[in-house]
């Protein structure tokens, strides 16, 4: 009865999910150019390719994926590198690799590969006593792990990716054991790297700006003067939910444009049709959904797959944090998506590819029972 209630509460958090989803984006037709009238409806063609993958995952593709999740990783990071030597650029940034009229996103795969990789390293190292010096080589593997796919994303650029990476490794370490040496050690490492950093900067700027791209200086002062800032697309953000009211101004009836209304906006789309109960409404289904998930990690299962469920409800948590909190003003802009909501092929379809592992993990409770 128990994994039953689980796949019910997952499957209908997902349906309500999607209706919010596309009903959202087929209320910014209005403010899309003619080719992207049909976004609706290429929304719910994702949503039933993301049902099959999670069918797929969930009685079959999930144990594949831990059986080969090294080989996955490897494929995945020489995609990632490819789109940097071949990749088309599209304002700006080489994300997207295409095949005939299709296309996706190998970040978005690598969120995936990344959690399930490292949760594998963590839990067959956890099958044994380990020393200091041990752990250390284990952080050491865990940061080469990540910092590859970090690199390879950031030069895309995609800054918000790279940040799910760091989360997930900063996540699973956390839950990982080691010694709480390594907490005063890394936090006397930050402290000495920002003293360094303000040093150059105060006497030899020059030598700091060789040393680290422009790039890298633009993305950060866009994070750290966020506030300060103003621009058209979070004010009418803004002006939209707040002008929605309690009810909102109704099914496709919102007046307000705002760029990008139908991915990194679409909670802004959504509140200013159905309001402040709306947008509570939608609150209260992801609170409930990622309990769901945190609590299947309480339950009797592998130590891996604890891991994993914590890594997945860190990736699920932090962009749907981010993305609500950005289309307020209470986080910088970083185009994450919002996870089942926002259009995108790879983000929903890696989503639910996500939920395939976790009913998956659910379905196989019975073999840790005893």
């Amino acid at each position: 009865m128990k994994t039953n209630k689980f796949t019910f509460n997952i499957l209908i958090s997902i349906f309500i999910f999607a209706l919010i989803s596309i009903i959202s984006i087929y209320t910014t037709i209005p403010f899309l150019n003619i080719g992207a009238k049909n976004l609706y409806l290429k929304q719910l063609l994702f949503y039933l390719i993301g049902l099959i993958a999670t069918i797929f995952i969930t009685y079959k593709g999930f144990n594949l994926i831990k059986k080969h999740h090294f080989l996955i990783y490897i494929g995945i990071n020489v995609l990632l590198l490819f789109l940097l030597l071949y990749g088309i650029e599209i304002n700006g940034s080489k994300c997207w690799i295409f095949i005939g009229s299709f296309s996706f996103q190998p970040s978005e795969l690598m969120k995936i590969s990344l959690v399930i990789t490292l949760s594998v390293v963590i839990s067959k190292f956890k099958e044994t006593s380990h020393t200091m010096k041990e752990e250390f080589f284990l952080l050491l593997k865990l940061g080469i792990i990540t910092l590859i796919p970090c690199i390879l994303t950031f030069l895309e650029p995609d800054t918000g990716v790279v940040i799910i990476y760091l989360l997930t490794l900063i996540t699973l370490i956390i839950f990982s054991g080691i010694n709480k040496k390594w907490y005063i050690i890394a936090f006397l490492i930050l402290i000495f790297l920002i003293v360094t950093g303000i040093i150059l900067y105060l006497t030899n700027k020059d030598f700091l700006l060789n040393i680290i791209p422009s790039s890298l200086f633009y993305r950060l002062d866009r994070i750290i003067n966020w506030k300060s800032s103003s621009g058209y697309q979070l004010e009418q953000s803004l002006i939209a939910i707040s002008s929605g009211g309690l009810w909102g101004f109704g099914f496709n009836q919102n007046p307000v444009y705002f760029p990008e209304p139908q991915t990194d906006f679409i909670f802004a789309t959504y509140a200013a049709n159905f309001g402040f109960l709306g947008a509570v409404f939608l609150l209260i289904t992801i609170i409930f959904f990622n309990t769901s998930i945190l609590r299947l990690s309480l339950k009797k299962i592998s130590l891996c797959d604890k891991y994993i469920i914590l890594g997945i409800f860190i990736i699920l948590f932090y962009g749907q944090l981010q993305n609500i909190s950005m289309t307020l003003g209470l986080l910088p802009i970083t185009g994450i998506p919002l996870p089942f909501i926002s259009y995108g092929g790879s983000s929903l379809i890696s989503y639910m590819a996500i939920i395939g592992i976790i009913l998956n993990i659910n379905k196989n409770i019975g073999k840790y029972r005893n």
